[in-house]
């Protein structure tokens, strides 16, 4: 029997077309959803179905997707009749997997969770299995996926105990969406136990897929360019930042700056639209700004370069010493620490990173990684990390850390191998 809540959420969400199209038109004159593929948030393929058995990933955003694309190519290289369908739910993680997809994977935007649109989805796509990543609950896709007789997986799982929390509000609704997995794979073993709290039957602990990916990529070509502009000045990355986090980390810089003049700060905002906002609150503050998305190159006045451009952390993680991972002095929950990690950079991070408690916790247990509290203590930490011998020890045991974590994905490969469907005769 469906659990009351689970009902009323379905009957609003058979009935909520008009609303969602209104909110996607909003969303979209923000810039959060793309105009020309607004069909897809409704169920409307853009694409042909690839004959042939398929796979379906499901992956919220950039870092998540990110997570998968290892995967991906590892199941094409072992199964290559199969097919790939990634979906994903934002601008930014669209314009990645445009760049990164292997060829013959296809992307679309994710479905928003009402019925009408998600059965046009299933109904045009017909996976034979469905793979999503972290924490995608959303209950009228997982009834309908399942209504399609379409095995689920929970891969890359995480439930951290604000989200157990909530979720404990209404047991039996999360308890007959959770059963309704062939089986979950959590990162971690907090997430294994709220997940099995709440209801999962079969909860396996793999570790994290962020963890066993490959290196971001990144243009040698342009490191030689851009390294030879820096011209061997100190150079520290504060990276996927988020609103009121850049007003810290200046202010650290600036205190950086007392102890290392000729030391520049590269700023990465985590949303690159926000990049002419960025700018003119720097200059407004009174620093030398070049600005990567208007073409203005560092020189020997610049004091702060705003990288406001998508896809190049690889680039600026590979020319810094010292990392700040960004979402992590407001409260967002951090991003992925290892990322930096397998680029050769000491890390540094400030107390809200919910989202990687134990990959931070690692990394702080090795010596990798550094705890801040606010712009006084990041602007010590810096200074401490781009002394040349610290920043060697860090960054060494950082990619130690990273190293050992690459069984991650061959664990996973390994879990999914007996749900993959067999070859078409």
């Amino acid at each position: 029997m469906t659990p009351p809540l689970l009902s009323l959420y379905l009957f609003l969400s058979a009935r909520a077309g008009p609303l969602a199209r209104l909110l996607l038109k909003r969303r979209a004159r923000r810039g959060k959803e793309d105009p020309a593929r607004m069909g897809e948030r409704l169920g409307i393929a853009s694409a042909p179905r690839p004959e042939g058995r398929l796979l379906w990933f499901h992956a919220a955003s950039v870092g998540e997707s990110l997570s998968i694309l290892e995967l991906v190519i590892r199941i094409r290289a072992a199964r290559p009749d199969l097919q790939f369908l990634v979906t994903t739910g934002t601008v930014t993680s669209a314009a990645l997997m445009a760049r990164r997809l292997p060829p013959g994977a296809v992307h679309q935007y994710a479905p928003v969770d009402i019925v009408p649109g998600l059965r046009a989805f299933l109904a045009h796509w017909r996976p034979d299995l469905a793979i999503w990543i972290e924490s995608e609950i959303w209950p009228a896709a997982i009834i309908e996926t399942n209504r399609a007789r379409v095995p689920l997986l929970l891969v890359n799982a995480r439930m951290s105990e604000r989200s157990a929390r909530g979720w404990r509000r209404a047991p039996r609704m999360i308890g007959r969406l959770l059963g309704l997995f062939s089986a979950i794979y959590a990162q971690d073993k907090a997430s294994a136990r709220n997940l099995t709290a709440l209801g999962a039957r079969e909860v396996k602990v793999t570790g994290t897929l962020k963890e066993g990916s490959a290196p971001l990529p990144h243009d040698d070509a342009e490191r030689q360019r851009m390294a030879a502009l820096f011209d061997g000045r100190p150079l520290w990355v504060a990276a996927s930042t988020h609103e009121g986090e850049e007003e810290i980390v200046a202010e650290a810089h600036r205190a950086v700056r007392r102890q290392n003049p000729r030391a520049i700060l590269i700023l990465v905002p985590r949303h690159p639209q926000r990049g002419a906002e960025i700018a003119a609150a720097l200059r407004g503050a009174g620093w030398q700004v070049a600005v990567r998305s208007a073409g203005e190159a560092p020189d020997h006045d610049t004091q702060i370069y705003l990288a406001d451009t998508l896809g190049e952390l690889g680039l600026w993680y590979r020319l810094s010493s010292v990392s700040f991972v960004g979402g992590s002095l407001v409260a967002v929950g951090g991003h992925n620490p290892f990322e930096p990690a397998a680029l050769g950079s000491a890390i540094i991070h400030g107390p809200h990173v919910e989202n990687f408690d134990d990959g931070f916790a690692r990394l702080r247990a090795v010596e990798a990684a550094i705890a801040v509290e606010d712009a006084a203590s990041l602007a010590d930490a810096v200074c401490r990390a781009l002394a040349p011998a610290e920043a060697a020890r860090m960054a060494s045991a950082a990619w130690d850390l990273f190293s050992a974590g690459a069984a991650v994905t061959d664990r996973v490969v390994a879990e999914l191998r007996p749900y993959l469907p067999a070859p078409l005769p």
